[in-house]
């Protein structure tokens, strides 16, 4: 071991001799180690909220979407999907109705977004058929009704449960009467609810048979689009342009769910960084608190300091036993810091601590996930800063002349 370290060592565990030296190292490695741990807590926090977010949107939602320029309906739907299947990265494709329509039932009316999809191929392109309740549900639905899946929060508001009948009206679909034109009124039965864990999702969907769909919006044969599921989801800016260029139809437009989400995935991504920032000012006061806690031991081992100058230590040797006991400082409290922030957010994680207001957050419990590269990065800025607190301190004591040094404490 080099003298430097070994008598940096000796210092610090020597401050226990001073009790007032002792304190304000202790305060100085707690505030290292409150910075590092909030800063962790936090960022597992709000990584967490990013990745649940992006699960349950791209759960509920294709990797990409295919639709025409004009918004028309779409009737070689099945040509075009094989064609789709041979891009690479391709996994599956699924055909889709979208509509907006009103649910009525004896007591409540509501608006929602009717989606018609197709049950045999929907599971391998987004996790809807997972969420909903009961698993064996059908949309062949009783009595000759069709059947209609509910979101769980849309389906508390109508006060419709499974095996009600819900009467939807399509507002886009006219018919005509002997009244006048009206518009397309069917009428479905509840044959499950689904819970995506996204209110905006649970309170606004609904999902029934592409057939059924068809019908309501007078769509024939036709659909809306079609959704992609990809190997890759971060490949989906780049599939599909792929995907345009293998159908060759300049009518045809494609949307992935970073186009979709763009505002709200970068507002994360800004948030992060700036909160990272504002907590590290916290591990900023504990470096100040470093570099007070080493002014205070220079003064204490002036003599020290001049004894070992006129040994044949040098400047650079001196300056170095104080940057390491700084060092040594903001280590052991990055490191208590990290065992704190990474074990409540693991308590955080395990057990569901802190619950949500899904109307607000869009998700009802507080996720957390612990990113490796960001916890690295944490540490490193926080021994950073330490390294930071010990230049002057260390270069004021290397600088000490040793006579001058020895004479200041006779």
């Amino acid at each position: 071991m080099f003298y430097e370290s070994f008598i940096a060592n000796r210092y610090l565990r020597s401050g226990s001799r001073n009790s007032f030296l002792s304190a304000v190292a202790l305060i100085s490695i707690a505030g290292v180690g409150l910075g590092v741990g909030a800063i962790i807590i936090v960022l597992s926090v709000m990584a967490g909220f990013e990745w649940e977010v992006r699960e349950r949107i791209v759960g509920t939602n294709a990797h990409v979407i295919v639709l025409r320029h004009d918004e028309a309906m779409v009737s070689d739907y099945r040509e075009l999907m094989e064609q789709i299947e041979e891009v690479p990265h391709v996994t599956a494709v699924s055909p889709f109705v979208f509509t907006k329509v009103m649910l009525s039932t004896d007591t409540e009316t509501d608006g929602a977004v009717l989606r018609g999809i197709d049950l045999e191929r929907e599971g391998s392109v987004t996790r809807i058929i997972d969420n909903v309740s009961p698993a064996d549900f059908s949309f062949e639905g009783t009595e000759g009704l069709p059947g209609i899946v509910l979101g769980c929060e849309l389906a508390f508001r109508l006060r419709a449960g499974i095996g009600e009948e819900v009467l939807v009206t399509s507002p886009l679909a006219m018919v005509e009467t002997p009244f006048g034109a009206m518009p397309k009124v069917r009428k479905f039965v509840v044959v499950g609810t689904f819970d995506s864990g996204m209110y905006q999702y649970d309170g606004t969907l609904v999902f029934v048979s592409i057939p059924a769909a068809q019908d309501l919006v007078s769509a024939g044969d036709a659909v809306t689009g079609i959704e992609v599921a990809l190997d890759d989801m971060f490949l989906a800016g780049e599939v599909d342009e792929r995907i345009l260029d293998r159908i060759e139809r300049y009518d045809y437009n494609t949307v992935n769910w970073m186009e979709l989400n763009r505002n709200l995935f970068t507002w994360m991504k800004m948030e992060k960084v700036v909160m990272f920032v504002i907590l590290l000012l916290i591990v900023v006061v504990a470096g100040f608190n470093i570099a007070g806690t080493l002014t205070m031991i220079v003064m204490q081992r002036t003599r020290d300091i001049g004894i070992l100058k006129s040994m044949g230590a040098t400047s650079a040797g001196i300056m170095r036993i104080f940057i390491r006991e700084g060092l040594l400082i903001g280590s052991i409290g990055t490191a208590a810091g990290l065992g704190v922030g990474a074990g409540l957010s693991w308590v955080l994680d395990r057990y569901e601590i802190v619950s949500l207001p899904g109307d607000i957050y869009l998700i009802d419990t507080l996720p957390v996930r612990m990113e490796p590269l960001w916890i690295l990065g944490v540490m490193v800025a926080a021994i950073g800063v330490s390294f930071l607190a010990t230049v002057y301190p260390a270069w004021r004591a290397s600088r000490m002349v040793p006579v001058e040094a020895i004479r200041r404490q006779e």
